[in-house]
């Protein structure tokens, strides 16, 4: 062969491989053409490479060309066989450096002017376009909010028009893609194995109709309301149904199908390019790529090409999908766990449903929350609860290890009626973790009745139309404060030698604390669990002495309800008829009894009222615990086997109420779903010889410090104002120097109105550490009550600089700067709340008056419809007068600070959780 024409054909050869190299280094698109491109870049350089050799062996001027060269063959064969996944990711970069240099060296050494043009101009189109890239991101690195706020749900998603509407869901394609695409995830099963294992087990996967607990909720909403408010549930549940246009026929025809047995499946997340914005309804786009065909061809040729080019470039499936805005973003999360309802899915009105970010969002364990009681040492998203990292040698791998796709929570229902023990031990493991506790702190004289004492009512401010609770998220949660002296206390009662009475009644307090939780305790739907604090007391003999929170049947097992006494946390909803929510129907909520729920890093008090028999024998031992069913009593014989019975009046059932009598099918078996007991504590109460005196004694030490501030702050959070001075006080004095103890007792004289007091307190307080924002807000709310604007805006400044994303700290200055009359800046700083949350209450009443200050009379009228729009109707409390007569162990149960008796000693019939 000429040895000149072998030469030319290789540098003809060489600059087109360095063209193509630059190409695949600079853009790892997801295409045909660039898919190509690999393709050619391993024929071509395969070819290439076996030229350079044969010059190398005759021509003694391409030797000194070959060392780098040879590497970069050696790398790029071995790429071809294992792959470049992230543990070869040394290799590729091996690969890529040595082609480089082995590029560079024949360029320098040939002198040719073509060939350095090439590579010059080569590298600087990388370059370039590496930068552009870096610049203007295909997909946004993150979620944010751009400002819009929708006035009605009619603006909401893709509008009335789309197929998909009111879910907020859209598609790159505008209409509807084939289900195919979303029922898939065996073909990610064959390289992601483990992790396609962990998703069989998972709630994401039983999601859809292939869970009769959702099923159910759906069956039953469509027969009384239609399809179409159910498609706002199907965005985040029902994909392959969904985006197929097969949600305009009822669920029942279709229940068999393995579109509705499908869940959701891997593309159901990893196929999502756009997050509109943090207020959740699906409120997401998803793309149907454009080589799904290809990449789940049955064809066996396809398929192994397929399955080959993505192991040796896995860049362009990586980037399609893993978008950056996934990667331990809460806001990625958000889009589906924070919900609201509204007309067209309703009937009614806006409505908050459940809502596990913006509470996440305001706390400590985001880290971006001002005035959280707590802060963990690191700052932690969903994912890091949710997908613990576990060993894998998956190709996704980073050091051994992958994110858990079990996506272990709360659901024990399903794992257990499904027979997965594996999954069911993964969630009853997360759900004992330790992330909540329980302690019998304190007891007391029981004294009067919580209903008897002194209550103040405070400016609570505007309320949002809510079925969850309230928390950090905005400025207070209680609208009642109790007033009432604290004097007699013995607690901790495991540390301190009070001795009880026998036949005196003494108030016995149950502190449950919010740990390793992220959000609301309990989160999610919560109008669907049984949760509950259950107290029991033996004395020495082993008599029952106390008890509550039973089983009220317990031939029934697990099956039987709650005693309706009990302590429960969860949101008790209404329909337009005083009836119960307890058919996953929220869309029939209409008012709400009570809402119990408890913020991340803070605390819950449950008090008793505890009769000691007079005949009983010391010491009394006292275990409480805190227990958790998945689902309620109710909602689990309604999933399976509860039918309406016949002959009723069709009036008593429309869209807005649902008053029909249920039974039981006897030929159905329900599942004896299991009981968890999250946590759970015992003490022991020493009894008094006849005669001798109750001395009442508290124990301040630094080992209590915590257990006191638990009780002072779940005093605080129920408006019980002199028990928690009273707490946060014994915690100065167990820790003086803990900044936290001064502030907190700040808190709670602010709240009263106690200004003065309060300040000396924050004083201490920035004393012993200066560098806390949450004492700079406390401070400036403080000087706010006494009208010192100035100063208050400058610790607000503070707090806000420290963290610029509290929404209550940008309303505040927005609230000050409106009162200082300067409405421009009262805008600018409420706008930056509504940056972190649209939906904001406060903000949009605010921006109503500051707009009429400035005489903006139709941004005024958009902010006033925006504000009716999320503001509470107080009107829909009158609904609950029924239920409050009808039982009294709700309206019990509906006051912020009441007491729980013994079930056994009151005479309590056996009664029906609902």
């Amino acid at each position: 062969m000429n040895l000149t024409k072998t030469a030319r054909w290789a540098g003809l050869a060489f600059l087109v491989l360095l063209v193509n190299s630059f190409y695949l280094l600079a853009f790892a698109t997801p295409g045909i053409f660039y898919m190509t491109n690999v393709l050619v870049h391993i024929g071509l350089g395969t070819v290439w490479a076996a030229a350079l050799l044969y010059l190398a062996f005759t021509s003694p001027q391409y030797r000194r060309m070959g060392l780098y060269v040879v590497a970069a063959i050696a790398t790029g064969g071995v790429l071809c066989v294992v792959g470049a996944a992230r543990e070869f990711n040394w290799l590729l970069w091996t690969h890529i450096g040595t082609g480089l240099l082995g590029a560079l060296a024949i360029v320098v050494e040939s002198k040719r002017r073509s060939a350095q043009l090439v590579f010059a101009c080569s590298a600087v189109f990388c370059v370039s376009a590496l930068g552009y890239q870096k610049v203007f991101p295909e997909h946004q690195l993150k979620v944010t909010n751009t400002g819009y706020v929708p006035a009605s749900m009619e603006q909401e998603g893709g509008g009335p028009k789309t197929p998909f509407w009111p879910s907020s869901s859209k598609t790159n394609v505008g209409g509807v893609i084939p289900s195919n695409f979303f029922m898939d995830s065996k073909f990610c099963g064959e390289c992601h194995k483990d992790i396609y294992q962990q998703w069989q087990s998972s709630m994401h996967h039983f999601s859809s109709f292939n869970n009769k607990y959702y099923s159910k909720a759906i069956e039953y909403m469509q027969d009384i309301s239609g399809t179409r408010g159910s498609k706002w549930c199907a965005g985040c549940h029902d994909h392959a149904v969904f985006f197929n246009g097969r949600f305009e026929k009822p669920i029942k025809e279709q229940l068999e199908t393995p579109e509705a047995q499908n869940g959701l499946g891997c593309v159901s997340c990893h196929s999502i390019t756009h997050v509109d914005s943090t207020m959740g309804n699906g409120g997401f786009t998803i793309e149907y790529p454009k080589l799904h065909e290809l990449a789940s061809s049955k064809n066996p040729i396809i398929h192994w090409v397929d399955r080959f080019l993505t192991k040796v470039e896995p860049e362009p499936h990586r980037r399609t999908f893993l978008k950056p805005f996934m990667k331990d973003s809460a806001e990625f999360c958000s889009t589906c766990h924070k919900v609201h309802l509204d007309e067209p899915v309703n009937n009614y009105r806006w409505m908050r449903g459940f809502n596990d970010y913006d509470n996440w969002q305001a706390s400590g364990v985001s880290g971006q929350g001002a005035r959280s009681f707590y802060y963990p040492d690191k700052s932690k998203t969903c994912s890091g609860c949710h997908m613990d990292l576990v060993p894998s040698k998956d190709p996704g791998n980073r050091d051994g290890m992958v994110h858990n796709h079990r996506f272990a929570a709360a659901n024990t229902a399903v794992p257990f009626v499904n027979g997965d023990k594996t999954q069911l031990a993964a969630v009853q493991g997360f759900l004992q973790s330790g992330f909540i506790s329980v302690d019998i702190f304190a007891a007391a004289p029981a004294g009067e009745a919580p209903q008897t004492q002194m209550q103040r009512r405070a400016d609570a401010g505007p309320q949002a139309m809510t079925t969850f609770a309230v928390g950090e998220e905005a400025e207070q949660s209680s609208s009642a404060y109790m007033i009432r002296e604290v004097s007699e206390l013995a607690a901790p009662l495991d540390k301190t030698s009070t001795k009880f009475q026998p036949g005196s009644t003494i108030r016995m307090d149950v502190v449950v604390r919010t740990k390793k939780i992220g959000h609301f305790f309990p989160g999610g739907t919560v109008d669907a669990f049984d949760i509950w604090v259950e107290l029991e007391g033996h004395d020495a003999t082993g008599k029952q002495v106390f008890l509550s929170g039973n089983l009220q049947n317990p031939k029934q097992g697990n099956l039987a309800p709650v005693e309706p006494g009990a302590h429960f946390y969860k949101s008790y909803m209404l329909d337009g008829d005083s009836n119960p929510i307890n058919k996953r129907n929220a869309w029939q909520a209409r008012s709400l009894l009570y809402v119990r729920l408890i913020p991340p890093g803070a605390a819950d008090v449950a008090h008793y009222r505890v009769k000691i028999p007079k005949d009983a024998k010391g010491p009394i031992t006292f275990t409480a615990k805190l227990n958790y069913r998945k689902f309620t009593h109710y909602y689990n014989q309604f999933s399976y086997g509860m039918k309406v019975k016949p002959g009723q009046d069709p009036k008593l059932v429309s869209i807005h109420y649902d008053s029909r009598q249920t039974e039981q099918d006897p030929a159905v078996q329900t599942p004896d779903i299991p009981i968890t007991v999250l946590s759970k504590a015992e003490v022991k109460l020493q009894l008094a010889q006849p005669g001798e005196a109750t001395v009442w004694k508290q124990v301040a030490q630094k080992a209590d410090r915590e257990r006191w501030n638990d009780w002072g702050i779940g005093s605080l959070l129920q408006g019980d104002l002199k028990a928690a001075e009273y707490g946060f006080t014994r915690v100065t004095e167990a820790q003086p120097e803990y900044a936290d103890g001064w502030l907190n007792v700040a808190r709670a004289l602010i709240q009263e109105g106690e200004i003065e007091r309060a300040k000396e307190f924050l004083d201490k307080a920035m004393k012993a550490d200066s560098s806390l924002g949450r004492i700079w807000f406390f401070q400036a709310m403080a000087l706010k009550a006494e009208g010192d604007y100035d100063e208050a805006l400058k610790s607000l400044e503070v707090a806000a600089q420290k963290y610029p994303r509290d929404r209550v700290v940008q309303n505040q200055i927005g609230r000050v700067l409106f009162l200082k009359r300067d409405y421009q800046g009262a805008v600018a700083a409420l706008k930056k709340a509504l940056d972190v949350d649209p939906e904001d209450l406060q903000a949009h009443y605010t921006l109503m008056l500051a707009w009429r200050g400035l005489g903006d009379t139709e941004q005024a009228a958009r902010e006033e419809k925006l504000f009716r729009r999320f503001k509470a109707d107080e009107s829909s409390q009158a609904l609950t007068a029924k239920m409050r007569q009808l039982s009294p162990e709700d309206n019990n149960e509906r006051q912020t600070i009441h007491e729980h008796e013994s079930s056994i000693l009151t005479g309590k019939k056996a009664g029906s959780i609902q």
